[in-house]
C-alpha cells in the first residue's frame, strides 16, 4: 500500500468478508458514497486449508467446496459488485490473484517446480479462478503461495498500475526458471 501511495496513487484498504453477500454489498455501497467510482480492484483472498493437502483419493467435498468459496466464488460475488464502479473509472481494473498451481500446464510438467504438489482443492480453485479472470476480460475488454507477502503483493501492484493500453485476459506471475516475472502458460 505505502509503495502505491509513493508512487502517487490514493489507495485504500477495504476491509470485508468476501463470502458474505451482505459485507461485500456494504462495502461497494461505500465506496460509491466516498468516491463514486473504483479504479482497481485486487481480489487477493484465498484459503489453503491443511486437510488440503491431502492425495486426491483422501480428499472431502467439504474442503473442495469450503476452498471453492473463497477462492472462486467469492472473486465473482466481489466482482459482480463493485464492476458499476469500476466501470465509471477512467480505465478500470481488476487483479485477480492465482497461484502457478493453477497452471495445468505447470503441474503437469514434470521439470515444473510445482509438479510434486498433488492435492486438489487449492489447486483446482486456482485453476477456475484463471478461467473466472479469463472469461471476465472477454466480456469486459473483447480479448481473450509460497512466497512471501512482498513478493505475492509485487505482481498485485504491477498489474495495478499498467497503464490504461496494457495487456489483460493473461496468467501473469513468477517464473521459477529465471526468477523473473512475465505471462505464464494457463
Amino acid at each position: 500500500m505505502a509503495a502505491l501511495r509513493d508512487g502517487g496513487a490514493d489507495a485504500r484498504p477495504l476491509p470485508l468478508e468476501v463470502t458474505d453477500p451482505v459485507s461485500v454489498a456494504a462495502a461497494a455501497e461505500q465506496v460509491e458514497r466516498e468516491h463514486g467510482r473504483l479504479d482497481v480492484l485486487v481480489n487477493n483472498a484465498g484459503i489453503v486449508r491443511a486437510d488440503g493437502m491431502a492425495l486426491p483419493s483422501e480428499t472431502t467435498l467439504t474442503t473442495i467446496r469450503e476452498v471453492f468459496e473463497t477462492n472462486v466464488f467469492a472473486v465473482v460475488t466481489v466482482t459482480n459488485a463493485f464492476l458499476p464502479l469500476l466501470l465509471r473509472a477512467p480505465a478500470g481494473r481488476i487483479v485477480n490473484v492465482s497461484s502457478e498451481v493453477g497452471s495445468i500446464t505447470a503441474m503437469t510438467d514434470p521439470e515444473s517446480s510445482v509438479w510434486p504438489l498433488t492435492s486438489v482443492p487449492y489447486p483446482s480453485s486456482k485453476a477456475a479462478l484463471n478461467m473466472v479472470t479469463a472469461m471476465y476480460a472477454k466480456e469486459l475488454n473483447g480479448h481473450s503461495g509460497y512466497r512471501s507477502a512482498e513478493q505475492g503483493a509485487e505482481v498485485s501492484v504491477r498489474l495495478a498500475t499498467l497503464p490504461a493500453d496494457g495487456p489483460t485476459g493473461q496468467l501473469w506471475g513468477h517464473l521459477a526458471a529465471d526468477d523473473s516475472y512475465g505471462v505464464l502458460p494457463w
